[in-house]
C-alpha cells in the first residue's frame, strides 16, 4: 500500500471531557489511503516489546521492590492498620481485611495474576504501599497502572508522587507506547490523582465489572509516548529538592495540564 502527499489533510477535533462529551480527539494531520480512507500513522518500533523489569526501582524518597507477600505483607499490613476506617478499601477488589494471615493470602493471589507486576512501595521507615503493571500486551504496546494501595503515611507525600513517576519511567524506557489508568468512575480521588499526575481523561464504560456485589463504571485516562517528554520533564522540575523548602512544603505544584494548554 501507498501513500501519497496530497493524501494527507488537516483534521481537528475536540477531547473527552469529564463533563462526559466524547468527541473525535485532536490528533493533528490525517492520513489517507489509495482509497481515501483515514488510516493511523505507521509505527516505526519492534514489536512486541519487552516486559518491564522486574527489578527494584530507586528514587530521592523512595524505592519499589518486587512485591514478596511473606517477606512484606505484615509490614504493609500494619501500615494500612493505622487507617482510621476502612474507606481505604472501598474502591479495591480485595479487603479489607481482619487479619494479617488473609492479606498475605490475598497477596500470594494477586501473584498469580499472570499479565502483571506488583512492586511494594518502600519510605525511609519501610513498606508502605503496593501498585501493578497490569493488563500487559507488549504488542500494543501498552500496559496500566492499578492495584494501587498507599498506607496514610504515604498518601500526600513526595515520595506517593516519585513512586508514580518511577513505574512510568520504567514503562516508557521500555518503550511502550500508551500507559493507562482506570478506576471507578465514582471514585473522585482516584479520577483527581490521575489528573494530577498527567494523564488524560478519555471516557467511561459503562457496567464494565461487577466487584464486590457492586455495578462499576470505568473511567478510563491516558499518558501516551508522545506526551512523555514533556511529562517527564515536569515531574523532575516538581521533584527536584530546590522545589521544597525546609519544612518539606512545596514551592510550586505539579502541573502537567497548563504544559498541555500551551501547546
Amino acid at each position: 500500500m501507498t501513500l501519497r502527499a496530497a493524501n494527507i489533510v488537516s483534521v481537528m477535533g475536540g477531547r473527552s471531557t469529564e463533563a462526559g462529551t466524547a468527541e473525535q480527539p485532536e490528533r493533528g494531520p490525517r492520513i489517507v489511503n489509495e482509497f481515501g480512507q483515514p488510516i493511523g500513522a505507521a509505527v516505526d518500533i519492534g514489536l512486541p516489546r519487552p516486559i518491564p523489569s522486574h527489578s527494584p526501582m530507586h528514587g530521592r524518597t523512595c524505592t519499589l521492590e518486587p512485591l514478596d507477600a511473606h517477606q512484606h505483607g505484615r509490614e504493609l499490613f500494619d501500615a494500612y492498620a493505622v487507617a482510621p476506617d476502612a474507606r481505604g478499601w472501598t474502591y479495591l477488589a480485595g479487603g479489607p481485611f481482619d487479619s494479617s494471615s488473609d492479606f498475605v493470602t490475598w497477596l500470594d493471589e494477586m501473584l498469580l495474576v499472570p499479565d502483571a507486576i506488583f512492586f511494594t512501595v518502600f519510605d525511609r521507615v519501610g513498606p508502605c504501599g503496593i501498585a501493578a503493571y497490569l493488563r500487559l500486551a507488549p504488542s500494543a504496546p501498552s500496559v496500566e497502572v492499578g492495584s494501587i494501595h498507599f498506607a496514610p503515611r504515604l498518601q500526600r507525600t513526595v515520595a506517593a508522587t516519585e513512586a508514580m513517576f518511577l513505574m512510568m519511567q520504567r514503562a516508557f524506557e521500555t518503550g511502550y507506547r500508551r500507559y493507562e489508568w482506570k478506576c471507578d468512575s465514582l471514585n473522585a480521588a482516584s479520577r483527581a490523582a490521575a489528573r494530577r499526575l498527567g494523564f488524560t481523561y478519555e471516557g467511561d464504560f459503562r457496567q464494565a465489572v461487577v466487584y464486590k456485589g457492586r455495578s462499576r463504571d470505568t473511567s478510563w485516562f491516558s499518558i501516551v509516548d508522545s506526551e512523555w517528554p514533556q511529562r517527564r520533564d515536569e515531574f523532575r522540575r516538581w521533584l527536584d529538592p530546590a522545589n521544597f523548602d525546609v519544612d518539606g512544603a512545596q514551592q510550586t505544584r505539579l502541573d502537567h495540564h497548563h504544559d498541555d494548554q500551551q501547546r
